[in-house]
């Protein structure tokens, strides 16, 4: 869970508090004592923070930096940049690893300032407040695709808690199986639309996916101008999509005319755990280049030009759906499941 400190004046520089224990064979108190983790951190607002971990005979180091981002290293050495905007405290684990086998783990909490103007981020949800979804920055679709945006899937979007909540730090959007206005199943869709449109940035998103066959979880945009130009001329960006019938598999797409539907202009990538683990889901969009990655591995790229519509306003789309001509068939056993987002970031 993301703890969001109100703290003022000076950023503290040590730890403020930390434990070692022995993971494996038994290791004397002596050397336990011996393993330190040492930081220092920016007072710039940059977040950038350096760590030094020492343990005797140690082979590597694995670090957890508290907030999803792990490294590893042989010397204990490493830096970190943190991009949440404000003074958050983050818990900290390192492994110092023996011969290959885990020997000690020791824990360590930083506290870290981070200037939204610093790190160019522009807007962010970071869904700490328990709850429904914040009102100021998102709109629920409701109905079905017979409004208008739907690819024959069988879903019926509501505003109802038990298909998207904030609690534990994360928006959950769950698909269910249920008989609900004619459909057979109920999910959420969120839009930005009309409270966050922006053009060009990076955009980051750590999300864990559901499953289950027929599910189709996407993490996307659409152009503002889709209610005077229609689609796809008003253009659309898929930084995530993920369909349960291919477990694992990432999609990162663009929708524009003559690139649309089945001949849109896309690739894929195999990763793992994506339903059991979060990841992080990128869009690094300007003037020249218009490219989405998974755990900063490139996806798919495409030279942005005059001749294609993304140069201007886009607003932000979280939906799962079920079914479809993307989703598939649905699994009959399928109950419910979720899809969680730790946050949201956008910077120039």
């Amino acid at each position: 869970m993301k703890q969001m400190l109100n703290l003022m004046g000076a950023i503290s520089l040590f730890a403020m508090c930390s434990c070692a224990k022995d993971t494996g064979t038994d290791y004397p108190q002596s050397e336990i004592s011996q393993f330190v983790i040492n930081t220092s951190i920016a007072t710039d607002g940059s977040g950038v923070v350096d760590f030094n971990a020492k343990a005797p005979n140690a082979t590597s180091y694995i670090f957890e930096f508290g907030d999803g981002f792990k490294d590893t290293t042989a010397d204990g050495v490493t830096r970190h940049q943190y991009k949440k905007a404000g003074t958050v405290q983050y818990p900290v684990t390192v492994r110092a690893i023996r011969s290959g086998a885990e020997a000690l783990l020791k824990t360590t909490e930083i506290r870290v300032f981070v200037d939204a103007v610093v790190v160019g981020q522009i807007w962010a949800d970071e869904f700490d407040v328990p709850g429904g979804p914040d009102a100021t920055k998102w709109t629920y679709e409701i109905g079905t695709g017979n409004n208008g945006w739907g690819n024959d899937e069988k879903q019926y979007y509501t505003n109802r808690s038990v298909n998207s909540s904030v609690q534990g730090g994360m928006l959950r959007i769950t698909a269910q199986k249920e008989d609900f206005q004619g459909s057979a199943y109920t999910s959420a869709r969120l839009i930005s639309k009309g409270k966050f449109e922006f053009k060009y940035g990076k955009v980051e998103i750590r999300a864990k996916l559901p499953q289950g066959g027929g599910t189709w979880p996407a993490i996307w945009m659409l152009g503002n101008d889709i209610s005077s130009v229609g689609w796809p001329a008003c253009g659309e960006i898929d930084i995530m999509e993920h369909v349960g019938n291919q477990q694992n598999r990432i999609f990162g797409t663009l929708h524009y005319p003559g690139r649309s539907g089945g001949n849109a202009d896309g690739n894929s990538r195999l990763i793992t755990n994506a339903s059991t683990e979060f990841h992080i889901y990128s869009l690094d969009w300007s003037a020249n280049t218009i490219a989405m990655f998974v755990d900063g591995q490139l996806i798919h790229s495409v030279k942005n030009t005059a001749s294609i519509p993304f140069n201007k306003n886009f607003f932000f789309i979280l939906n799962v759906a079920m079914g479809g001509n993307f989703g598939g068939a649905i699994d009959p056993a399928f109950s419910r499941s979720s899809m969680e987002i730790d946050y949201i970031r956008v910077s120039k």
